[in-house]
């Protein structure tokens, strides 16, 4: 069987084995399975069945992330992306009052166009156009912007005042609070600090294991009183609970639930643009900075078998919208299994199996505090933001736009968002400054900056 999965996988010549590719998978699903518990909630409440959704995730996520490692032989996971499933259910069925019926039909009409985009190459062209700098930007960028969800998560950082601010600890002692989000931040910090030196003393596995620590952590102090679990904070018990069994939820509710009948309208059209251009951005944003932090991007900065790995994101899309999740793509936290070593499809194939496998054994992966997948996702942004050594920062026409992009996103909460901004900044600089004259700047990158303008003015 190791034989098997060397020569399919070609480990030797990505040089890893099948040892590190399944701990890369188990680290990025460790990173990756709150969406099992977030995103039913978060579509329940556009009045989908909650059990339902959670098998249409658990499936949706398996499906896709064995066919990225069919289709590319890449370490990319993929699930229900968030902030979509929040556009889905508040924005699409709660604001503009369609059912989600009728969301389902949009995310799935939104996978077919992608289908035949990726089929025409069409968003591998994309990818290729965007200049190296800027991939470095975006892969640097994302690295802001999952420590800032890694924070958040661990409530180390709130809202306040000034937007956003340090969890008030004192404050928090004092209405009683601090045993429960307090406590999970902190257990969060000495994550953080455990699985650096872990990386620092090169310990094999130190992402997963700072996951499994924090976690174990968070079930002493739960045992002993420390840790007070309280739902309307956020704070759930960090212990597996199996009262209610381990039955599959039926997918009945939501399997082959789309309603075509607002196909023609203009609203239907523009619900339908929105899925398309978020999943868009997202996943070349995800695909650049996952393969750049790799280092799979050839000396073109071009992934090879990019086809594949959209070709498989877009089937992955439409397949949800069928089962019953809004749109399934590609994940970040697929970088935290490439920082545990993951360079192949093998990776991927452990995370679908993780995933089919949640369906059955649902309490225990429903148990991982997000204060437990915080240091995992603080590390990896660490990780990350080192691709902005490879800029030029004697250019500033390269610099300066990639700085753009990196900063962007954590500040504007969107990888789409910080694309838009290196691309727009991008080709302001070197025309206004007159360097496009000493570049090849692809046609490509011009059109996209007309089309992000244009998005900021009309949507």
């Amino acid at each position: 069987m190791t034989t098997f999965l060397e020569n399919y996988f070609r480990l030797k010549e990505h040089n890893t084995d099948v040892r590190k590719e399944i701990l890369a998978g188990i680290t990025t699903f460790m990173t990756m399975a709150y969406i099992l518990a977030v995103n039913p909630g978060i579509l329940s409440a556009a009045g989908m069945d909650a059990g339902a959704v959670f098998t249409a995730t658990a499936l949706g996520a398996c499906i896709g992330t064995v066919l990225m490692a069919l289709f590319s032989n890449y370490p990319f996971a993929l699930a229900p992306g968030m902030g979509l499933n929040a556009f889905f259910a508040y924005t699409v069925v709660g604001q503009m009052g369609y059912s989600w019926q009728v969301a389902l039909a949009a995310v799935f009409v939104e996978g077919i166009i992608f289908i035949i985009l990726s089929l025409t190459k069409v968003r591998s062209a994309l990818f290729n156009a965007i200049p190296p700098a800027l991939k470095f930007g975006v892969t640097s960028g994302i690295g802001l912007f999952i420590t800032f969800i890694g924070l958040q998560n661990a409530k180390i950082v709130v809202s306040g005042p000034t937007l956003v601010g340090l969890y008030p600890f004192k404050a928090a002692f004092a209405d009683g609070t601090f045993w429960s989000t307090g406590i999970g931040a902190l257990l969060a910090l000495i994550g953080i600090l455990l699985t650096a030196v872990m990386l620092a003393k090169k310990v094999p596995g130190g992402i997963l294991l700072g996951i499994i620590i924090t976690w174990g952590l968070g079930m002493v102090c739960e045992l002993t009183g420390i840790y007070v679990p309280d739902p309307k904070l956020g704070m759930f018990s960090v212990m597996p609970s199996f009262a209610n069994g381990i039955a599959i939820p039926s997918l009945a509710p939501t399997f082959m639930q789309l309603d075509f009948s607002a196909i023609f309208t203009f609203n239907f059209v523009t619900i339908m643009l929105s899925f398309m251009f978020v999943d868009l951005f997202d996943t070349l944003g995800t695909l650049i900075g996952v393969a750049s932090k790799a280092n799979m991007l050839d000396k073109n900065g071009r992934l090879p078998k990019i086809e594949g790995a959209l070709l498989a994101d877009s089937i992955a899309t439409t397949g949800g919208a069928l089962l019953g999740t809004s749109t399934v793509t590609t994940f970040v936290e697929s970088s935290a299994g490439v920082a545990a070593g993951g360079r192949t499809g093998l990776t991927s194939i452990t995370v679908a199996v993780l995933f089919f496998l949640s369906l059955f054994f649902a309490p225990i992966f429903l148990a991982i505090p997000a204060f437990a997948t915080a240091p995992a996702l603080v590390i990896v942004g660490f990780l990350m933001v080192s691709s902005l050594l490879n800029v030029d920062f004697n250019d500033m026409t390269e610099a300066i736009p990639a700085f753009i992009a990196a900063v962007a996103m954590p500040f504007m909460y969107s990888i789409s968002e910080g694309i838009a901004m290196g691309v727009i900044s991008y080709v302001v600089i070197n025309l206004l400054s007159g360097a496009h004259r000493m570049k090849q700047i692809s046609g490509v990158i011009y059109i996209l900056a007309i089309v992000f303008v244009l998005k900021y003015i009309y949507v």
